[in-house]
């Protein structure tokens, strides 16, 4: 980045910090001088920034709101932080705030400096639909973004996990996937030294460098990481959902909308306007019955079972639509004998 957008970025961060900046502290802060201040200032103006000069014995600059949105500027804390709340706000939230979130991460990684968008290529988040019930623990985007470059690059990681660890040797671990569930950030991995899989809190990792040789993955119980922490945060030991009957269809509708209307499925984003839904039930006609609530088209992915189910409820409508069958001379004697 030249040295004078390096700059410009920098002061309106610090513009951004906080109310009133007097002059000097800015010149102080950005190791430059009072006059180069008030160019960078004015540069910053001319992009749209409503940067207001306060009156008093030091003088100094208000970053105010302004009538339009003028160009924006990330530093690159902000710009992963911008990924990971867009990248869930795609998944999470409803109808046109949802799509509108969808378009504003391709947005935002398009214009990413290439240094950047290789390091934000490897958050892949995966929003296990769930009705918060709790506020999410704070963690670092630093730990959130080494964690997801594990998972990327399939390098077995190395930390200390829980409040007690000084006496306890690092877990060893191959990171699978980085997933949200109830507000808090989850990492599914397979423990090397306890032989299964596991899911840690985010919050409680410490990390240990330098990450571990590469890793060849494994698959999940339950064949994909939305199954299996469904079935693990339900109590089931072998980490599946515990439903007799399971199938995923893709349906023609935003991630973000169906995610508004299902409680315990796995909703995944596969294109503009397209999700592969993941469900569960008691009995295959239920569970084709549940697909079928969304007034969409529908694409079995599987299994065969589910397919069948959506066969036998379509011939059953077929017949309630069709009505009662008419009544013949033997039904209308049978009926004067009652």
């Amino acid at each position: 980045m030249p040295k004078t957008s390096a700059r410009l970025l920098a002061l309106l961060s610090l513009l951004q910090t906080r109310r009133d900046w007097p002059g000097a502290l800015l010149a102080e802060r950005l190791d430059i001088s009072l006059r180069t201040v008030r160019r960078d200032v004015d540069r910053l103006r001319e992009l749209g920034y409503p940067i207001a000069a306060v009156k008093g014995p030091d003088g100094g600059y208000r970053l105010s709101a302004g009538s339009e949105l003028p160009p924006l500027l990330f530093d690159d804390e902000q710009a992963v932080a911008l990924t990971v709340a867009l990248q869930i706000a795609a998944t999470t939230l409803g109808d046109r705030t949802g799509e509108a979130a969808a378009r504003a991460l391709t947005t935002v990684r398009q214009v990413m400096p290439s240094r950047l968008r290789h390091r934000v290529k490897a958050l892949q988040i995966t929003a296990v639909d769930r009705p918060v019930t709790r506020p999410a623990a704070p963690i670092g985007t630093g730990v959130l973004l080494a964690i997801s470059s594990a998972v990327h690059a399939r390098e077995i990681l190395r930390f200390d996990y829980g409040p007690e660890t000084a006496e306890q040797p690092p877990r060893r671990v191959e990171p699978h996937h980085v997933v949200t569930w109830d507000g808090r950030w989850y990492l599914v991995a397979w423990d090397l030294d306890r032989s299964d899989w596991r899911t840690f809190r985010v919050d409680g990792i410490s990390l240990r460098t330098p990450n571990g040789p590469r890793f060849t993955p494994r698959q999940l119980p339950g064949g994909d990481v939305g199954t299996f922490v469904t079935g693990r945060f339900r109590g089931a030991a072998d980490g599946v959902t515990g439903w007799p009957c399971q199938g995923t269809a893709i349906l023609d509708l935003p991630a973000a909308t169906v995610a508004r209307y299902t409680r315990e499925g796995i909703v995944e984003e596969v294109g503009p306007g397209r999700c592969r839904l993941t469900l569960g039930s008691w009995s295959w006609p239920s569970l084709a019955a549940a697909f079928a609530r969304f007034d969409t088209e529908i694409e079995v992915v599987g299994p065969a079972e589910l397919t069948d189910a959506f066969d036998h409820l379509a011939r059953r409508f077929a017949r309630t639509a069709a009505g009662p069958p008419p009544v013949g001379p033997v039904d209308q004697v049978r009926a004067r004998s009652r």
